[in-house]
């Protein structure tokens, strides 16, 4: 079955064909997500949120003059719910993309015991992380404090290349043990 049938028959509200549709593109959308949660429940929640915004595009007519397969369409709406789980998760944990100094404050807030105590270590890399321009302070917030991984962080950054985003984590950690170190 050609995609033109598979849009009309799920337009048309066929859940034989939606079931088909979902077994067939499951496992590959899985693989994709992961590159942008790393929870698989949290990838497979999205591909059946994913699946039902499909079908009501489709039940509205707006999968019949595609300039892309199904499937394309399908991952370009997963893909977007990802990003935004994304969003929403950096958004719960005080991260402000567009103000760094929120972030560190963040780290601060972090960085004190249960006692409220604050240790000289602890002040030490406050100081030195203050000290980092806004990329590093960035950069080494969303890897240590935000658990972000590499690839992670080269998609929110928009990097274009993860290794940029290895060797600029590289020397920001350097200049920070510098910094420490004095």
């Amino acid at each position: 079955m050609n995609d033109s049938e598979k849009s009309l028959l799920i337009s048309k509200g066929d859940t034989k064909a939606l079931k088909e549709f979902y077994l067939e593109h499951r496992d590959a959308f899985l693989e994709f997500g992961k590159k942008y949660v790393s929870s698989n429940e949290d990838v497979l929640d999205v591909y059946q949120d994913a699946i039902i915004a499909f079908q009501e595009q489709a039940m509205r007519g707006k999968t019949e003059n595609l300039t892309c397969s199904l499937k394309t369409y399908l991952f370009g709406i997963g893909k977007y719910m990802l990003y935004e789980k994304n969003r929403k998760r950096n958004k719960e944990v005080n991260l402000s993309h567009n103000n760094i100094e929120d972030d560190y404050d963040v780290v601060k807030v972090d960085l004190d015991d249960s006692d409220g105590v604050v240790s000289l270590q602890q002040k030490a890399i406050q100081k030195a992380m203050a000290s980092l321009g806004k990329k590093c302070r960035e950069i080494l917030t969303l890897f240590y404090y935000n658990n972000l991984t590499i690839d992670e962080i080269k998609d929110y950054l928009n990097y274009d290349n993860k290794n940029v985003v290895k060797s600029q984590k590289s020397r920001c950690l350097k200049q920070l043990k510098s910094t420490i170190n004095g």
